[in-house]
C-alpha cells in the first residue's frame, strides 16, 4: 500500500478513540470505540478454541472493525438506535470503505456487510461478542454510571445474539449472575 494512502487511512481510524460509548471503564473514565473493539477481538482470540469450524483471521478482523462506522455517525447506544441510524452508519462506511486500495476496499465491505446481515459463523460470533463485550464492561463500571433501563437491559441484552453457541450461552448466564451480583451487592 502506498504510504500515504497508509497514514491517511491510520489517521482516519484514530477517530474512533475520540469517539466515546454509553459505557464506562472501571475507573469511571467514559470508555472509547477502539477500546471496545479492541477487548471484543482479544475476546475473539480467547474462545477461537470453541469453534474449530470458524476462520479466527475473518473474526478478529470482523471484531476490530464492526464498529468502524461509528466513526462518521459516533456511537448511538442499541436501546436508542434507529434503522434510519443503522443505515446512514452502513452507507457512510460503505462509501469510505471504496475508497480504500484493492483488496482492502472488498474485503471490508464484506466484512462489515457479513456482519451487518449475520451471514457467517465468524459474524455470529463478533455480534454475541460485541454484546458480551459492552455487558462486561457495564459489570466491571461503577454502577453509578448506570441509567435506570440498563437494571433490565444487562439481564436481557444479548440473550438472542448468543442462542446459536452453547459455549456462549453459558458465558452470557454467568455475565448475567455477575450483573446480579453487582445490582444485589449495591441495594444492601
Amino acid at each position: 500500500m502506498e504510504i500515504k494512502k497508509f497514514l491517511e487511512i491510520v489517521n482516519f481510524v484514530e477517530k474512533l478513540k475520540n469517539t466515546f460509548r454509553h459505557s464506562f471503564t472501571s475507573s469511571g473514565r467514559q470508555e472509547s470505540v477502539a477500546e471496545h473493539c479492541y477487548r471484543t477481538a482479544i475476546m475473539a482470540c480467547l474462545i477461537i478454541d470453541e469453534f474449530p469450524e470458524a476462520n479466527a483471521e475473518k473474526l478478529i478482523k470482523m471484531c476490530l472493525i464492526h464498529d468502524l462506522g461509528k466513526a462518521f455517525v459516533g456511537d448511538i447506544p442499541a436501546f436508542e438506535k434507529t434503522e434510519s441510524d443503522e443505515e446512514k452508519e452502513k452507507q457512510s462506511l460503505n462509501s469510505w470503505l471504496k475508497t480504500l486500495p484493492k483488496p482492502y476496499d472488498d474485503e471490508m465491505i464484506n466484512l462489515y456487510e457479513d456482519f451487518v446481515e449475520l451471514s457467517s459463523l465468524e459474524a455470529k460470533i463478533c455480534k454475541a461478542l460485541d454484546n458480551l463485550e459492552a455487558l462486561i464492561q457495564h459489570n466491571q463500571a461503577p454502577l453509578s454510571t448506570w441509567i435506570p433501563l440498563e437494571y433490565d437491559l444487562q439481564l436481557t441484552y444479548g440473550n438472542d445474539k448468543v442462542a446459536f453457541s452453547d459455549y456462549l450461552t453459558r458465558l452470557r448466564e454467568e455475565v448475567c449472575n455477575d450483573s446480579i451480583k453487582k445490582i444485589n451487592n449495591n441495594n444492601h
